[in-house]
């Protein structure tokens, strides 16, 4: 671990003319006076004024909430969604409480500046009455999870998302990490994320403020305590300072059974909790239809338990078995909502015989160790004259830190130069743990080249086309096992800066992890820029290779493999692909 350099408030926040928050709130409270929230099916079917209510009434009564995830491409297909998911599932006896409506990136960008924008897969809603249609086609409370604050839209898209009924808005988790291309004004979006919470704040009912952490800090902490002390300093910022209340969500990466309990438990003895959902744990699902069901059941019925033994609020979250490969259909969304209704009821008969020893044991050290780090963070930043009661100052200061320097300064653990954080992790975080163990299953299927690649010298730029940095730390373990050099291309990269940053290092090689819909424009940027620069090395990519044709009539993504090869890319299904690939020349 390199030492972390001492920080001052200048290296930090360099602006000798920041906004202040309290202008901000003042502008966000104005356009409340235009702008509140609407009615919707969801309010109107369960005889509630917003969602915390709907969700208190759940946690009062012993039920445990289903969220469902849907946002297709073409605004209909998700009416569609919307109407037959929540009736075919409760006409069989399930439940469907809330859809997490999945914008597209493209949609965190001005209005204005939209149509330039790279696309993914996700749903585009181009004016604010296509919010409220999307709502009035199910009795289901509609989740805004993404892209909206956070983002240079934040205040525009919060005013659509209001308008239509929601009353459940984020993702927080997303100011902290998530890096629109060629955008990098961190201070316009802390302008727009403020003045958006402000105006859900004077809104006349609570508006549920959604984060979450995988999508934060959580995945780049080596200590899970550390994410829990994250979310204790955004809710100082968000309730504390800025007067709404927050829910956080978790999940993508907690494969470990007992550390997932363990984290809903100790968000469950936060004062107020009331909890969004808890997403499935994606990373543990592959191309075998029977055992990711094995997985499904698997985190399904640690969350059925959570909520039963002790309420959060956390709705729990069916992902499709097909996930892993390609956005699922209509009818799997169906299915996994049935098996977990199925499963619920099952499952009911068990909850007088769980034992929650093990469980409260990591919940204990998680609960001392974030309260260690939130106190260290808030110390610290005050020691270096950042005003702890601005939440402009606040935001802009964690976001420019980082996860992994704020950990390495303020983790609590002791001091241990032979970890990644330069800490020894109270909780280790089941991502490292899982990438640990994925990179030794890699090094095991490559043995017989692995010493090839291992004696070739060889320096290897990776980076991501997006956020969703999962793919790029477990590239950068296996071929750190492998003892190659890695130049750290970043997250979220801009194809032009990755070619050049490549160029400079004389890298051998360029890695790239990416995500629905973005890997063939963004291949063709990085190989014009390549080009251009007489950059000749070879580039691998893996992920999800997909995208959605301009003329296609299903809005669901196709394949694109043989397209970035025919570009000149080394397709990669499996990290195994790319380490064959380097081993070839020499073998």
């Amino acid at each position: 671990m390199d030492a972390i350099p001492p920080w001052t408030r200048h290296n930090v926040l360099p602006e000798p003319d920041l906004p202040r928050a309290d202008d901000l709130v003042a502008v966000g409270r104005n356009r409340a006076r235009a702008v509140q929230v609407g009615p919707s099916r969801f309010l109107k079917h369960n005889d509630v004024s917003c969602e915390i209510e709907f969700k208190q009434r759940c946690m009062r009564d012993g039920i445990v909430m289903v969220h469902t995830q849907v946002g297709y491409r073409d605004p209909e297909k998700s009416r569609l969604a919307f109407r037959d998911i929540h009736d075919h599932v409760t006409k069989r006896g399930g439940r469907v409480d809330r859809y997490g409506i999945c914008l597209d990136w493209s949609m965190g960008y001005k209005p204005q500046d939209r149509s330039k924008a790279p696309k993914g897969t996700g749903l585009i809603l181009s004016a604010p009455e296509n919010f409220q249609d999307l709502c009035e086609s199910a009795p289901v409370s509609p989740h805004f999870g993404d892209f909206v604050l956070g983002m240079p839209a934040a205040v525009e898209n919060t005013e659509a998302a209001l308008l239509a009924g929601s009353t459940a808005i984020g993702n927080m988790g997303q100011y902290f990490t998530f890096r629109l291309p060629h955008y990098n004004d961190d201070v316009q979006i802390t302008e727009a994320t403020v003045t958006a919470l402000a105006l859900c704040a004077a809104q006349p009912v609570p508006v549920l403020i959604h984060s979450n952490v995988d999508d934060g800090f959580a995945a780049q902490f080596s200590d899970l305590s550390c994410a829990l002390g994250a979310v204790m300093l955004e809710r100082y910022i968000v309730e504390d300072l800025l007067g709404c209340k927050m829910g956080h969500c978790y999940g993508h990466t907690f494969s470990e059974p007992l550390s997932r309990w363990a984290f809903q438990r100790s968000l469950s003895r936060l004062e107020g909790c009331v909890g969004t959902m808890v997403y499935g744990n994606t990373t543990s699902y592959g191309p075998s239809d029977p055992e990711n069901y094995a997985a499904l059941a698997s985190y399904l019925g640690v969350d059925i338990a959570a909520q039963r033994t002790q309420p959060s609020g956390h709705a729990i979250n069916p992902i499709p078995i097909t996930e892993a490969m390609r956005i699922p259909e209509i009818d799997e969304i169906v299915d996994a909502n049935l098996f977990a209704a199925r499963l619920m009821d099952q499952s009911q008969p068990l909850t007088p015989i769980y034992h929650m020893e093990a469980v409260d044991v990591i919940a204990d050290l998680l609960t001392t160790g974030g309260k260690t780090f939130y106190d260290r963070v808030m110390a610290g930043l005050a020691e270096r004259g950042i005003d702890t009661g601005d939440a402009v100052e606040m935001l802009l200061t964690i976001k420019r830190l980082g996860a992994r320097q704020l950990e390495a300064l303020y983790g609590p653990g002791a001091p241990d130069s032979t970890k990644p954080s330069g800490r020894m992790p109270l909780v280790e975080s089941p991502v490292v743990a899982e990438i640990n163990n994925l990179s030794a299953q890699v090094l095991d299927n490559t043995l017989d080249v692995a010493n090839i690649v291992r004696a070739a010298g060889l320096t290897v730029c990776v980076a991501t086309t997006d956020v969703h940095e999962y793919g790029k730390n477990l590239i950068d373990q296996v071929l750190r096992d492998l003892n190659v050099e890695l130049i750290d291309g970043g997250v979220s990269t801009d194809p032009e800066v990755l070619a050049r940053l490549a160029h400079q290092s004389n890298a051998n090689a360029i890695a790239i992890s990416t995500y629905n819909g973005i890997a063939l424009p963004f291949l063709s940027a990085l190989q014009t820029e390549m080009a251009s620069i007489g950059c000749e090395i070879p580039v691998y990519i893996g992920g999800k290779l997909n995208h959605i044709p301009n003329d296609s009539n299903t809005s669901l993504p196709i394949d694109v493999s043989d397209e970035l090869e025919s570009l000149g890319a080394i397709a990669c299904p499996q990290v195994e692909t790319m380490i064959l690939a380097l081993a070839a020349p020499k073998l």
